[in-house]
């Protein structure tokens, strides 16, 4: 029965070749019919459709592989140990603190229980934010002055206590019970700038202080993270755009990419590494938007982000981006972007292993972000 079935095939094979083949065979014999059938799979393999069709399926196939591998690192990084979360006590003299430190608390006294930053970059306020956390755990930043007092506090994990009662379980209804009318301007020298009321966002005036509660709408509009702010901070920044600078570009990038793994770390996550090889990409990208006056993944060449990536000789098994424009600060972006679902997907992606975020300015200082992602 085998050799039956082979013989069919090959009466099969043979009446196909015939029949596409059979008038070169009588004019140029079984030569020409050689190099016609070499031609043919030339054309097949240059087609565009076809090309874009294999290209398609390979991009498909890395996803897959990559999606089996982060799954199979997220299980073995779930085991590792995780710091223990402080115990925190309620505020003594303001109404939130941030992992037991408040608003004109002393530098001292704060590295005394964390130690020093692990990073320390410029935000838009023309001071530094110092960023503590261990291995991204216990995620939380401040900003001091020139006396070493604490002038402002951000974090996006539950580390917050409050003399109100708000906490991150907290949903946004609650905090409007709870407090004052939210802020509906936000006055710049002789300018009002009207607050957003997207309702991912609150802003108050308590106690000579800025309060900026961020809400998580794919989580029941739960409190997500908070942001303190110093009477005296917020009127140092004359105008709602910050003029920028080489040192305030590099701080929205890596307070980024910083906040992006401290969220990660909140969905047990792996932690993404900083991938300098791309960041020239993601700049370049959002000079062009900036530079252009466009906002999308497409370029006016008409070049997608893997385009880019491609040109610039990055290599990669599977990619991502993200885009921002328009938030005055990172912190506004991140949030942002965890708010808008396709973005959401690219920070928690379990199989992402890098990231780089380039960070451009237009003439009206206003920043466009770009977020590269990577796995090779």
């Amino acid at each position: 029965m085998p050799k039956v079935r082979n013989i069919i095939l090959l009466l099969l094979v043979a009446g196909a070749l015939w029949h596409f083949y059979g008038d070169t065979f009588n004019h140029s014999g079984i030569s020409g019919v050689y190099e016609d059938i070499h031609s043919d799979i030339n054309g097949i393999k240059e087609n565009p459709e076809v090309v874009k069709t294999i290209d398609y399926l390979n991009k498909e196939i890395k996803l897959l592989v990559g999606k089996i591998k982060g799954s199979t690192e997220e299980g073995e990084k779930l085991n590792q140990a995780v710091p223990d979360k402080p115990e925190l006590d309620g505020p003594s003299e303001q109404p939130f603190s941030v992992h037991n430190v408040e608003l004109n608390d002393d530098r001292a006294q704060v590295e005394q229980q964390v130690g020093p930053p692990k990073r320390s970059s410029m935000n838009e306020y023309g001071v530094n934010w110092d960023a503590y956390h261990e291995n991204y755990h216990n995620f939380f930043m401040v900003a001091y002055n020139e006396n070493d007092k604490v002038i402002g506090l951000y974090t996006n994990q539950d580390l917050l206590t409050s003399t109100n009662g708000i906490s991150f379980s907290s949903t946004r209804d609650s905090v409007l019970t709870t407090l004052d009318e939210p802020l509906k301007y936000l006055q710049k020298g002789l300018v009002n700038y009207q607050i957003q009321d997207n309702k991912e966002y609150d802003m108050f005036d308590i106690n000579n202080s800025y309060v900026t509660i961020f809400y998580d709408i794919h989580e029941n509009s739960t409190v997500t993270a908070i942001q303190l702010i110093s009477d005296d901070l917020e009127k140092q920044r004359e105008n709602f755009f910050t003029k920028p600078s080489e040192l305030l570009k590099e701080g929205f990038e890596y307070q980024l990419f910083d906040l992006t793994n401290a969220a990660r770390v909140n969905h047990n996550l792996s932690v993404l590494s900083w991938d300098e090889s791309v960041r020239l990409t993601a700049r370049n990208h959002s000079k062009d938007m900036a530079d252009n006056n466009y906002f999308g993944h497409l370029n006016p060449k008409g070049q997608s982000p893997f385009d880019r990536m491609t040109q610039d000789n990055i290599t990669y098994r599977m990619a991502g981006e993200n885009l921002a424009a328009g938030q005055t600060s990172s912190i506004f972006a991140h949030e942002g972007l965890m708010n808008s679902l396709g973005h959401r997907e690219n920070k928690l992606h379990t199989g992402f292993e890098s990231l780089a975020v380039g960070v451009a300015f237009s003439d009206e200082s206003q920043p466009f972000y770009t977020e590269n992602y990577l796995t090779k």
